[in-house]
């Protein structure tokens, strides 16, 4: 190997390294594209005739590899806390006089800066190199996301050493986001190739950020800005001014639009400023983060349940828009639920056009007394959900009409019922056309009769063809007929035919929950069939019967007796039956009672199982799972991006797992 190729090699990449960093982190580059591309394309030549120069810091290591199989997690050295909301200036105010009382002092000094609508995330790097990057997660573990991080030519795979400060362990935390600009471009794109557009930039950025394939993901245009670090070993910091000036000198980029505030007021007008200019900003932003600036006052504040104390969101009021009321639609759900949509003059809301918003229920149209025809205010809830905040009576012409449910399915014709302890309205045909796509994929879902390779796809592909026209349909699937399938091979006909011979020998509580009986999900199946321990028992049980039944209230029970009661569900149980179903007996005849009386919650989502799967672990224990966090609750199980019920179970002082220590719980039962 000449000497002067891996000289020259070397070159190339600081020279490509410096040029990404006055483009992508200082906004100043020097060449043109077509110059930029002909000193990448030379780096790919030589790397090419010297693949034993390659290492993981060049330049054309960002591109993406092979698909991986998951992610692996990472534990955070430090925990990446998530921080509380004030939602206008008052309670800014409030947050400042906690800070002031604390530290018992009249002068804080705060740094804001506007707060992105993206996904946190953590680099660590040793001696310079990014050796990983990871999800804040539930914010003690995150999913190892490094070979996605790479490909964001806005992360540095190597630091600037700026006279001698890289130090041995730095852990950068920051968004990781897209540009208004290049979502837009992305969605035009998608939409000229008949694919479907993303619904914003947040779920863009997440979702690019858990591709298994990194080549989606360096096509997509990511751009992250740093703003916190975890673990630095050899470098002390002292401030987040010291931070933030730090970091680019690293070559890491921070968001230029940032504050130093000498005091709350200042924070005040900062957070004016930036929700005025909110729509000129080249990110969506939906809101603005205020921190204490000295590092050594947020060690005497600390923190509060998973918050620190010296640190808050200044969040933004919801965007709203004034438009038209069309028409009142209303869409059919798996269970039935009949959920009236507005259908809207398209009217842009903080960047989104939004021409529909859902308007729950009929209680809720009534209470905020929407017609027809109306003006209404509609806003994007956490600048995402669109919804129909209220209507504006004044701006009447007497044309208007006042909507009423429809008393039958406007799909299939069946009759709508509402129960009085109930507000939705629903269509109790389980073959209604409208809900049978979603019913069909229930029915083979992994808590149901767990058909692999039953997915939306093929399910629309059957149905849409006249195939799948009831459950029963599912379960007399034959060879032939899937090999005249679309794209579908012999052995992959021979795999789902495999599969669904397995589905059709289940069990009560799997069949149960597969029917999609309203209001019976895997607990309630199973509560059901220990106490009946057969199908035909429990479908001439009386409300009154059901209702005696500790875990099921009148709700539950009457939508029960409801199903049961209807003459097309009875006929669909009796075709599963003739198509082979074959309800086997529980594993060793019935439940262990290990955890009897033992109450859990889960919230988040667990990595090594879904959340139905760890349920029936516990109730196959004689354990209870709960939808909310009550006096009565034992446990609750933490997956990523626990919400409120993990804050909850702290404040009530309920014991908390997280997913690996609930595991662990089980093996000792089990």
């Amino acid at each position: 190997m000449p000497p002067s190729a891996k000289q020259d090699i070397e070159a190339l990449r600081m020279e490509i390294e410096r040029h990404n960093h006055l483009y992508y982190v200082t906004n100043q580059p020097e060449l043109s594209d077509a110059e930029y591309d002909t000193l990448f394309q030379k780096l790919q030549s030589l790397e090419a005739r010297h693949p034993e120069l390659i290492t993981p810091d060049s330049p054309t290591q960002r591109v993406g590899t092979a698909p991986s199989e998951s992610f692996a997690s990472i534990e955070h050295s430090i925990p990446m806390l998530s921080f509380g909301n004030a939602f206008d200036e008052g309670e800014l105010r409030d947050f400042d006089k906690r800070i002031r009382s604390l530290l018992d002092t009249s002068d804080v000094v705060y740094v804001a800066e506007p707060k992105l609508d993206g996904l946190a995330v953590e680099l660590v790097y040793r001696d310079g190199l990014l050796i990983s990057g990871s999800t804040r997660g539930d914010g003690r573990v995150g999913e190892d996301v490094t070979a996605n991080l790479r490909t964001i030519r806005s992360i540095p795979l190597r630091l600037r050493d700026a006279n001698g400060i890289v130090p041995p362990t730095i852990e950068i935390r920051g968004e990781v986001f897209i540009e208004k600009q290049a979502f837009a471009a992305l969605n035009r794109r998608r939409e000229a190739e008949g694919a479907p557009t993303f619904a914003n930039p947040r779920n863009l950025a997440a979702g690019t950020l858990r591709q298994l394939d990194t080549k989606v993901t360096a096509s997509r245009s990511l751009s992250i800005y740093c703003y916190d670090v975890g673990l630095v070993e050899g470098l002390t910091i002292e401030s987040q001014q010291q931070l933030l000036t730090l970091l680019p000198r690293l070559g890491v980029r921070v968001n230029p639009l940032f504050q130093i505030c000498a005091g709350i007021e200042d924070v005040i007008g900062f957070y004016q400023r930036v929700r005025e200019s909110r729509d000129s900003l080249p990110y969506e932003a939906d809101g603005i983060v205020v921190k204490v600036d000295s590092f050594a006052a947020r060690n005497t504040l600390g923190t509060v349940s998973r918050s620190p104390r010296w640190a808050i969101a200044g969040k933004f009021p919801a965007s709203q828009g004034i438009t038209k009321l069309r028409d009142i639609a209303i869409s059919v759900g798996r269970t039935g639920a009949l959920t009236p949509v507005a259908v809207l003059e398209p009217v842009r809301i903080h960047g989104v056009e939004i021409s529909s918003a859902t308007l729950h229920n009929e209680d809720e149209i009534l209470r905020k007394d929407i017609r027809i025809g109306d003006s209404v205010v509609v806003e994007r809830a956490g600048d995402v959900i669109p919804k129909v905040a209220r209507s504006i009576p004044e701006l009447r012409t007497g044309e208007e009409r006042i909507f009423v449910m429809p008393t039958v399915c406007p799909v299939c014709g069946s009759e709508v019922v509402r129960t009085d302890a109930e507000v939705a309205h629903r269509c109790l045909n389980i073959s209604c056309p409208a809900r049978f796509a979603q019913s069909v994929l229930h029915f083979v879902s992994k808590s149901g009769l767990d058909a692999e390779g039953m997915g939306p796809q093929l399910i629309a592909q059957l149905i849409d063809g006249g195939i799948v026209k009831s459950l029963a349909d599912v379960l007399t699937l034959d060879r032939a007929t899937l090999l005249g399938l679309d794209r579908f091979g012999a052995k992959s006909a021979d795999n789902l035919l495999a599969a669904l011979e397995t589905a059709k020998h289940t069990t009560l509580p799997r069949l149960l929950f597969a029917l999609g009986i309203p209001g019976v999900g895997t607990h309630l199946a199973d509560v059901l069939a220990n106490r009946f321990g057969d199908l035909d028992a429990l479908a001439q049980a009386q409300e009154d019967e059901l209702s005696s039944i500790q875990e099921i209230g009148p709700l539950s029970a009457h939508g029960i007796v409801t199903f049961f009661s209807q003459p097309t569900n009875r006929r669909m149980i009796d075709d599963l039956r003739a198509a082979g179903l074959v309800l086997e007996p529980l594993p060793g005849g019935a439940h262990s009672a290990a955890l009897s009386g033992l109450r859990f919650v889960f919230t988040g989502t667990l990595s090594s199982m879904t959340r139905s799967e760890a349920g029936e672990r516990v109730t196959s224990l004689g354990g209870i799972v709960a939808s909310s966090v009550s006096k009565s609750t034992n446990y609750v199980v933490l997956g990523e991006n626990a919400g409120s019920k993990a804050d909850k179970a702290r404040e009530m002082d309920i014991p908390v797992l997280s997913e690996s220590e609930f595991l662990e719980f089980l093996k000792s039962y089990e």
